[in-house]
């Protein structure tokens, strides 16, 4: 993905209906490919950040991967997420927050089925 792919243009809209926003199937995130169900909704984009909600199917392994243009932050909805951010290992349940910051490693794996909510500054499409 070239760094034009990249970019993402901002959302017009103050207010938008999740009814409105279509679901993406996401099959590889920074060239790693997923070993499993994921899909998300790009929920708003500004000059400065971008808002997605993620599905994970029980069982996705995102691989590891780092982001080296952006830092992100995250909290999950709903479910239960292993994960790894650099040398660190971590268990988040439903209002766990945790960050990604640029050129870190970080891996995750869904021990149940997962609803998260992250945002990346500046806004980067990191997914095919």
């Amino acid at each position: 993905m070239t760094d034009k792919d990249r970019l993402l243009e901002p959302t017009n809209e103050l207010f938008r209906s999740d009814l409105e926003i279509e679901e993406e199937e996401v099959k590889a995130v920074e060239g790693a490919i997923e070993q499993g169900e994921l899909s998300l909704k790009v929920l708003m984009v500004t000059e400065n950040m971008i808002m997605l909600r993620a599905w994970r199917g029980k069982g996705l392994i995102d691989p590891l991967h780092q982001h080296d243009d952006h830092e992100s932050v995250a909290t999950l909805l709903s479910g239960k997420l292993k994960m790894k951010i650099g040398d660190k290992e971590f268990i988040a349940n439903p209002g766990d927050v945790w960050r990604h910051p640029p050129g870190v490693p970080h891996f995750s794996e869904a021990l149940e089925e997962c609803v998260q909510i992250e945002v990346k500054s500046p806004a980067r499409k990191t997914w095919s």
